[in-house]
């Protein structure tokens, strides 16, 4: 067998092992935001992670009507935090000054999800738990079970650890899935795509 047959024979495992009641009720939860709470969406990612939160962001606010935020798409002032007060707090601080409330939801991405003890994605942790004290929604599309997002979000699709060499492209290439088909949901989609 082929590398790339291996790979994909991954990516079906996966796909058919994804846990798709958890996946409508992430479909429940940005529809409530928008529809009922009248609230945002912060999407919030490192590395892969954060290219895929820009992404979601325009599929959320043109397909959904949802209004939605990635920190990370403001480079400007993700560097000057960085650089005077370290990345620990860059989306806990962006997700202050937009007075984030319980009417919003905080979408994390990301492949671990962040972890205190190794001292991993600690701006994630950050933000979530700022999110806890303003009661907002907290969800998530991550790859580890064992993760502070995983275990600590009101929701959260843990894409299946298939093969554990390949967590972090399987992780992040299943985030796009995960968010098309929350942006192509009846719930969600209010406008059609081009093609």
């Amino acid at each position: 067998m082929s590398f790339s047959d291996l790979y994909f024979n991954e990516v079906i495992d996966i796909a058919s092992s994804i846990n798709t009641e958890k996946v409508e009720t992430l479909a429940n939860t940005l529809a409530n935001t928008r529809d009922v709470s009248e609230g945002r969406v912060f999407i919030l990612g490192v590395g892969g992670s954060a290219g895929n939160a820009s992404h979601m962001v325009n599929d959320l606010r043109k397909l959904c009507a949802i209004e939605a935020y990635a920190p990370t798409d403001n480079v400007s002032e993700l560097s000057a935090r960085t650089n005077d007060e370290g990345f620990d707090t860059v989306f806990e601080e962006y997700l202050r000054i937009s007075k984030l409330n319980y009417k919003d939801t905080i979408f994390i991405l990301s492949v671990g999800g962040g972890d205190e003890d190794r001292n991993v994605s600690v701006g994630l942790i950050k933000a979530i738990k700022y999110a806890r004290s303003k009661d907002a929604s907290i969800v998530g599309i991550v790859g580890k079970s064992d993760g502070y997002t995983a275990n600590n979000a009101d929701v959260c699709v843990v894409v299946p650890p298939i093969e554990p060499k390949r967590v972090t492209p399987h992780s992040e290439a299943f985030q796009a899935v995960v968010w098309h088909c929350l942006v192509s949901h009846p719930k969600l989609q209010i406008h059609q795509t081009k093609w």
